[in-house]
């Protein structure tokens, strides 16, 4: 089993684009971050608008719209949400 560690000064969210299957997280190095929308059921089924409501926080991101929380490590994870069901 392998630990993820991140250095916190280092990793920053810059930006955040939900697509319409698909958020695509922009850190401050410029790596992206790319998960499937399904991922998380809350965004999954909220309005673009509400999507396009977020705050970046310092270990992550905010949704307040749709009481959404997501951390940078659990992005990097691969970690879904719970209840989160592909599609396929």
């Amino acid at each position: 089993m392998s630990i993820l560690v991140i250095d916190e000064d280092a990793v920053t969210v810059k930006h955040v684009e939900c697509q319409q299957n698909h958020l695509i997280v922009t850190l401050s190095g410029g790596q992206e971050i790319r998960t499937p929308l399904w991922y998380y059921p809350r965004l999954l089924n909220a309005t673009p608008d509400q999507r396009n409501h977020y705050e970046i926080m310092p270990m992550g991101i905010h949704w307040p719209d749709v009481d959404e929380d997501l951390s940078i490590q659990g992005l990097l994870q691969g970690i879904k949400a719970p209840g989160a069901i592909n599609p396929l």
